[in-house]
């Protein structure tokens, strides 16, 4: 099976064409290599998925006929991927909502006078 295809039935992503899409941009490796969308995949590959920052990491037990349902992947693939790797983009999204929320555009003139007293009481 292309590693595409095998991609979206596995439900990594939403369209076999933005699975495509990702494998062209080279966010996925078969077994160290940066590959093609046409590039078969075999059983005990090991696949790596760059992916909302995180590389997840697969081994491939099985290839499915079609797609398959949510709960059914588990029996294609395992999934190797460190605790690690989510928790650091736990602590990416948790920075970001912390130093401005989301919505708010550009600091005002208002925001820069509070920065700038907040600064001269630190000093």
């Amino acid at each position: 099976m292309r590693i595409d295809k095998y991609l979206w039935c596995t439900r990594y992503f939403k369209t076999r064409s933005i699975a495509s899409n990702v494998v062209k941009k080279g966010h996925v490796k078969v077994n160290g290599d940066a590959v093609k969308p046409s590039r078969e995949v075999y059983p005990m590959d090991k696949i790596v998925v760059r992916k909302n920052q995180i590389d997840y990491q697969l081994t491939v037990l099985d290839v499915p006929e079609s797609r398959v349902g949510a709960k059914l992947v588990d029996i294609y693939r395992k999934d190797t991927t460190p605790k690690d790797a989510f928790e650091h983009s736990e602590l990416l999204s948790h920075a970001k909502k912390h130093y401005r929320k989301k919505g708010l555009g550009r600091p005002t003139k208002k925001d820069r006078r509070d920065l700038d007293d907040f600064l001269d009481e630190s000093e």
